[in-house]
């Protein structure tokens, strides 16, 4: 009977698909993603929801690309990873939008004014301006969300939970953190 080999798990090659991604993120992927929200929609969306139920509706989306992507374990992490990732990084602009609507009345942003306030609810120094080294740390930082419970979502049906708690509990703090950025 032949022997089946399977593949090992190499951190460094996973470190250096994590700088990968990173890299890509940073050189235009958020400022890309920004793009495609529709900010009058996401003004909409607080007029008639509220910003609580606004913020827990991005949570819930989250959660849903979170479960999807840990539901069926290493088949659909495989292809899930990449989209959660997408999608947890879209909810997290679109709460970051509604509670700047929110605050100051005004939903139209600059995306350099938008990333700023993203990276003070992250809890990464901004200054004045928003550098290459900034957008690493915020990318760094929403990555950091999705890779932290990876070895998880390898278990088929306890995967699809701990990937949507994870990512719906990321997008709820995160708000809570911008709404209330002196708390704590």
């Amino acid at each position: 009977m032949p022997k089946i080999k399977l593949p090992q798990f190499g951190f460094n090659s996973a470190k250096l698909k994590l700088k990968d991604s990173l890299q890509q993120l940073t050189q235009g992927g958020l400022q890309q993603i920004y793009n495609k929200i529709d900010q009058l929609s996401v003004k909409k969306g607080v007029d008639e929801l509220g910003i609580d139920k606004f913020i827990t509706q991005c949570a819930l989306l989250a959660a849903g690309s979170g479960a999807i992507t840990g539901i069926g374990g290493g088949a659909t992490m495989l292809i899930g990873v990449p989209l959660d990732m997408i999608n947890l990084i879209t909810q997290q602009f679109r709460v970051t939008m509604a509670i700047a609507y929110h605050q100051t009345g005004k939903y139209q942003l600059r995306f350099d004014d938008f990333f700023k306030i993203l990276a003070s609810s992250l809890k990464v120094d901004a200054g004045m301006t928003v550098s290459k080294n900034v957008m690493e740390q915020v990318a760094e930082k929403l990555l950091l969300n999705i890779g932290t419970k990876t070895a998880e979502r390898l278990l088929p049906i306890v995967g699809a939970v701990i990937g949507g708690t994870t990512n719906y509990l990321f997008i709820k703090k995160q708000a809570e953190a911008a709404l209330h950025p002196n708390s704590k």
